[in-house]
């Protein structure tokens, strides 16, 4: 049977935006914020949507989604990379106005809750990431060494929001938050063993001669 292109950008796209979407819809339906204030249901959505954002990072930086094209994808990764950094800023300055005195204990990491070192450590891996895209001409570094610092942070970022987001009992339904998690994380992997691992062994050895 010939493969139908469109039908398979049809059926990929829809799974990640069953995938994005569904953690959030459930997300919504919570009987923890029947008495929460307006500033914390912002806070937690912030957090879930740049969660949701990381799942599709990857999949963007590397090409893997049809249609849009590597360079318009990566432009996309760009845009979506802002809007993390502002639902992380969302995120923390919602639950500041909800309790200014528990958020400043997590970010002096004096609080006793495990999941607040981990908040605080995507926190700065997240501002991190953001700075050194926008510094990247002024820090005149060159472009494997750029990336290598990209791709370190954003890990660090992923791996600590995801423990951040396991650790709490909350907002998300539980069973489609490990699904997240879980996709998030194989994606990131996945897609730095290829770009940084796989790639670059297949163009050195394409340069090698035959024996």
């Amino acid at each position: 049977m010939p493969r139908n292109p469109r039908l398979a950008a049809i059926c990929a796209w829809g799974a990640v935006l069953l995938a994005l979407g569904l953690p959030v819809a459930l997300a919504a339906t919570s009987p923890w914020l029947s008495y929460r204030n307006p500033a914390y249901v912002i806070a937690s959505f912030a957090g879930i949507g740049a969660l949701a954002l990381m799942l599709l990072q990857p999949l963007l930086a590397a090409g893997y989604l049809p249609g849009p094209g590597l360079v318009r994808a990566r432009r996309w990764h760009r845009w979506l990379g802002a809007g993390i950094v502002l639902g992380t800023a969302l995120h923390v300055g919602g639950l500041f106005l909800t309790s200014p005195d528990d958020t400043l204990d997590a970010l002096l990491l004096v609080a006793p809750t495990p999941f607040s070192v981990y908040g605080v450590t995507a926190m700065w891996a997240i501002l991190a990431t953001g700075l050194l895209v926008l510094l990247r001409r002024r820090l005149g570094l060159t472009l494997p060494v750029w990336c290598m610092a990209h791709n370190a942070l954003a890990l660090v970022a992923v791996l600590a929001t995801i423990i951040h987001a396991l650790q709490i009992e909350g907002t998300m339904e539980p069973l489609s938050k490990w699904a997240l998690c879980v996709g998030v994380l194989a994606a990131s992997l996945f897609t730095l063993f290829d770009l940084r691992l796989r790639r670059p062994l297949l163009r050195w050895r394409g340069r090698q001669p035959n024996p």
